[in-house]
């Protein structure tokens, strides 16, 4: 645990465990929906139907787990009154979680391009560059919530290099898809589910940065949400 943190250092025993059971609990949460991002990757470049399934089937465990933080949460605020970094974790929590769910909701959307890919039963020419994109977001999500676990702050501040590189590659299999789409026609079905498919990469990669985002704030009390824009304005 961070140094600047005294999550465990409450006069109430019982403070101490509302708010490590808070953690425990987002961190399970983002346990399960990192296991989603992993298997719908692999279930779409496997071509794996059962695996795509198991994914679009986690939707439902997912909602509930964000529904009970978030009422937990709410408890700790309306009986515990928290202050300063107990009420940063809070915060960071209710956040996340948000952020989490859509994530899942991402990984959703890759494993119903992933069967739809199947029912196509024709190869496509995108495995290399999802593949490439996918391992990339893969080590985003791990360093994410490693970061969350052990509020580690410079941990953390890696996610947006590691952001910017999914993005160089994005941009470049995009273009490298829209110029197959203009040499193959007829494979416009297959390739639009590949871009859709790298889409909810790339926006998973976005969704880490919030969260990565919030362990800064929840360790550091720094709001870095926007920073670039706030630099930009003050030079105006």
């Amino acid at each position: 645990m961070n140094k600047n943190l005294n999550l465990d250092k409450h006069i109430s025993s019982q403070f101490n465990d509302d708010l490590e059971r808070v953690k425990t609990h987002v961190l399970a949460m983002g346990g399960l929906v990192e296991a989603q991002i992993n298997d719908s990757i692999t279930a779409l470049i496997e071509g794996n139907a059962s695996l795509a399934q198991k994914v679009r089937d986690k939707e439902r465990a997912i909602n509930s787990m964000e529904l009970d933080i978030d009422a937990e949460c709410a408890t700790i605020l309306a009986l515990r009154q928290p202050a300063a970094s107990d009420l940063r974790l809070l915060i960071a929590a209710l956040k996340s979680i948000t952020d989490i769910e859509r994530m899942g909701d991402e990984a959703k959307r890759i494993a119903s391009f992933a069967l739809k890919l199947l029912e196509d039963g024709e190869a496509w020419t995108g495995y290399k560059e999802f593949n490439k994109i996918g391992e990339r977001v893969r080590k985003m999500t791990s360093d994410t919530f490693n970061s969350f676990a052990r509020f580690d702050v410079e941990l953390a501040r890696t996610i947006g290099d590691q952001d910017r590189s999914v993005d160089t590659a994005y941009h470049a299999a995009i273009q490298e898809l829209l110029s197959q789409i203009s040499d193959n026609p007829e494979n416009l079905i297959q390739n639009m589910n590949v871009m859709w498919s790298l889409r909810s990469l790339e926006r998973i990669g976005d969704h880490c940065i919030n969260i990565a985002e919030y362990v800064i704030y929840l360790v550091e009390g720094d709001d870095v949400r926007h920073a670039k824009d706030k630099a930009k304005e003050k030079k105006k």
